[in-house]
């Protein structure tokens, strides 16, 4: 019997090889490209998969397919966990005849399509398997439950699909992310061994504790070296994510990585004729670091038909300009203020609507409140526009106040047992997204406000976790999944309402950035912390999987509002160049030179912002974790800029040469320290002689003895940063 040849695809120098012998797809290949190969080389390949039985051990090799079972002799994770009233427990797939579809589309990338029967558990399987253009594996799984099945009466319970990718024996160490309110997307390293490195996300949305995006590599894996695996799934609300090895692995593959929607019980129950369909899981494989991995995704949401194109307006928000304190006049400053610096979009953040005078109250009445507003907001919007400026609006539509009349009129449209609401949670608890008079009446209380104040903009805020997350409305059925897609289709009807309206993720700052959020927001805020020292890590490692046209940074004010930290301004606008800039500050108190910087900051980035939205971002490997130096190269790698930050006192006095990545060694480039909107405090007596020239004109250096001898850093002084711009000549 002929058995079909492996199917290969290549993009980006990415290889991925699926094995079509055998019930179930599997890979036999997912990393670096291996060129062209006919039929019988891919028979080669699939002929030297390790498949050795020893003793003590099943008689036919185990197998990790794409839907890996107990059937193929897996005793990992499964693919696919559930019942029918305890049984048809041990799924057993198999391809349908003729049903192996191979396509290839320019923009999409190459794709397998295959369905699959089950007669054990009666259900139908759809696998999806794509290698992007930009070398990302993208997996997605559809689980449908026939109309004709034989026992109609009882529901499937889906428990789980998990999707999983296999990893080679080299990838033995591990990087993920934890993090809390103000300090999201903090990094954690451990070795691979054997058992599941497993976490699971039970706050209703991925959270400040997120892992994120799971990394495994080679050892020690740095920004610019080593091999990295790595895995992100598309999905806003609970996920489990894990790193797995078993002592006899399966085929060539010791470990897994990968995971999926994590499923409340009762949450997935199949009638007849259902269907489930999981988030999209993305894997990504680099051999040159972490920055590889980032410029994977970052190239793919570029590609995306919906992504932000035109340049990133400079934002000005209120909130901590102002808090609760709304007065028309006052505010009107703030708008004159922010027109003069350079901004061109201004935000009215919380406490614009009916009775909101601080944050215990009217969550869910998204009308003008008469009080503060007698004219509504017409006369604020109308002068944002008189000045040039793009007008926003904050919104939490998920929640809602007990102390509110949507509360009062609708109490059964609070997210929560029928036996109480349980406790609250910042003085708030969560509107069913699913009951759909909620669902309607927030699309009219948001659309009328877009259409009568010409909002371009809406902050969308998300400040609590979802707990004993069930529907009155729908016999007290928990809702956690239910209530992220209808989140989803808000955003998707607002948007569709108006054409144009752009939409931030912000959720306590960074607890929901994920590439589900994103297919339908044009920003995230990557932590209600504006602190610059602590934003150096929030931010590189949010635009580990975001391009930085997408990540909110903020000029602050001194002391931070998060930390009560000092900081001087010229860390506060080093730390608000690379990504979508704005300004959270009370602009209206400052000096007249502190305006006049701040206008020379918003014009430098507005110079570089091209670059921003299409270049690349670079992460330097320094030994010293004090220090970093990143930055991004222009596709051409014509022009580039680095930002090289301290924000504490090391052991060693002197920072050494660092390599500057991403530049062309071919070419010569003009090294300027940039001192537009001030110059850091050097904790050195005198100069380098290359910093003194670079602070007075600029200085001529070879790319090669950039990116390979470097230069020696100067000694900042703790809590600043040097922004150097270099231009090739």
């Amino acid at each position: 019997m002929s058995h079909p040849a492996p199917v290969h695809f290549r993009a980006a120098g990415v290889s991925l090889v699926i094995s079509l012998e055998g019930p179930v797809p599997a890979v036999l290949h997912w990393g670096a490209d291996l060129g062209e190969l006919d039929e019988n080389g891919l028979r080669a390949l699939a002929l030297s998969t390790p498949t050795e039985t020893p003793h003590n051990a099943p008689d036919l090799p185990r197998r990790l397919t794409l839907l890996p079972t107990e059937r193929d002799l897996w005793v990992g994770t499964p693919g696919l966990s559930g019942h029918l009233g305890g049984r048809r427990t041990s799924p057993r797939p198999v391809i349908e005849d003729g049903s192996t579809r191979l396509s290839h589309d320019a923009d999409l990338g190459s794709t397998l399509e295959v369905q699959l029967s089950d007669e054990v558990t009666g259900l139908e399987f759809g696998l999806l398997v794509r290698l992007t253009p930009q070398g990302l594996v993208q997996v997605r799984h559809r689980v449908l439950r026939p109309a004709d099945d034989q026992d109609p009466e009882l529901p499937y319970e889906l428990s789980a699909v998990t999707a999983l990718m296999p990893l080679p024996p080299r990838a033995s160490e591990i990087l993920d992310f934890t993090g809390r309110w103000a300090r999201e997307r903090q990094p954690q390293r451990l070795p691979v061994v054997d058992g599941s490195h497993h976490r699971h996300m039970r706050r209703g949305k991925p959270g400040p504790d997120s892992p994120y995006l799971t990394l495994a590599g080679t050892p020690s894996f740095g920004n610019r070296t080593g091999e990295v695996w790595g895995f992100h799934l598309a999905w806003s609300g609970e996920s489990h994510w894990r790193v797995e090895r078993l002592p006899e692995g399966a085929g060539g593959s010791t470990s897994v990585i990968g995971g999926g929607e994590a499923l409340r019980p009762g949450e997935v129950r199949l009638a007849p004729g259902q269907e489930y369909v999981s988030p999209d899981a993305f894997f990504a494989w680099s051999g040159r670091g972490l920055d590889g991995i980032s410029d994977r995704f970052h190239q793919y949401l570029r590609a995306r038909s919906s992504h932000p194109v035109r340049p990133r307006p400079v934002i000005v928000n209120t909130w901590e300009a102002v808090y609760f304190d709304h007065s028309l006049d006052r505010l009107k400053a703030l708008v004159d203020k922010a027109a003069e610096v350079g901004a061109e979009r201004f935000v009215l953040d919380d406490g614009w609507f009916l009775g909101r005078r601080n944050d215990t109250t009217s969550l869910g009445d998204w009308q003008v409140d008469p009080k503060v507003w007698p004219e509504g907001l017409a006369p604020l919007a109308d002068h944002v526009r008189e000045r040039g400026l793009e007008f926003g609006l904050w919104f939490e539509p998920e929640m809602i106040s007990l102390d509110s009349e949507a509360a009062r009129r609708h109490p059964d449209w609070i997210l929560a047992p029928s036996q109480g609401q349980g406790a609250p949670m910042r003085q708030q608890y969560v509107l069913d997204l699913t009951n759909p008079e909620a669902f309607a009446y927030l699309v009219d209380a948001i659309s009328n406000a877009v259409t009568a104040f010409g909002v371009a903009y809406i902050k969308w805020d998300h400040n609590r976790e979802l707990h004993e997350a069930v529907s009155r409305g729908h016999g007290d059925a928990v809702a956690v999944s239910a209530q992220t897609r209808a989140t989803y289709a808000l955003m998707d009807t607002l948007r569709e309402r108006h054409p144009g309206l752009e939409i931030e993720s912000c959720a306590s700052g960074g607890a929901r950035v994920d590439l589900g959020i994103l297919a339908r927001t044009d920003r995230v805020w990557a932590s209600d912390c504006i602190d610059p020292v602590e934003r150096v890590m929030i931010d590189r490692w949010t635009m580990q999987l975001l391009p930085p046209e997408l990540v909110g940074v903020h000029v602050g004010s001194s002391p931070a509002h998060t930390t009560s930290r000092d900081t001087g301004a010229t860390l506060r606008f080093a730390g608000a160049l690379i990504g979508h800039a704005g300004v959270e500050w009370d602009l209206t108190s400052r000096s007249a030179e502190e305006l006049a910087a701040l206008q020379r900051f918003i014009a430098f980035h507005k110079s570089v912002r091209p670059m921003i939205a299409r270049g690349q971002v670079v992460n330097a490997d320094v030994a010293d974790p004090a220090t970093t130096l990143r930055g991004m190269v222009d596709t051409d790698a014509a022009r580039a800029v680095y930002i090289w930050a301290r924000t504490t006192t090391s052991a060693s006095v002197f920072s050494g040469q660092v390599q500057f990545p991403g530049l062309d060694p071919a070419r010569t480039y003009a090294v300027r320290v940039v001192g537009d909107f001030g110059l850091p405090s050097f904790a050195g007596r005198f100069h380098s002689a290359w910093v003194q020239q670079a602070v007075d004109g600029e200085l001529l250096l070879p790319g090669s003895v950039l990116t390979t001898v470097g230069l020696p850093m100067p000694t900042l002084s703790a809590q600043q940063a040097l922004v150097l711009e270099l231009n090739a000549r």
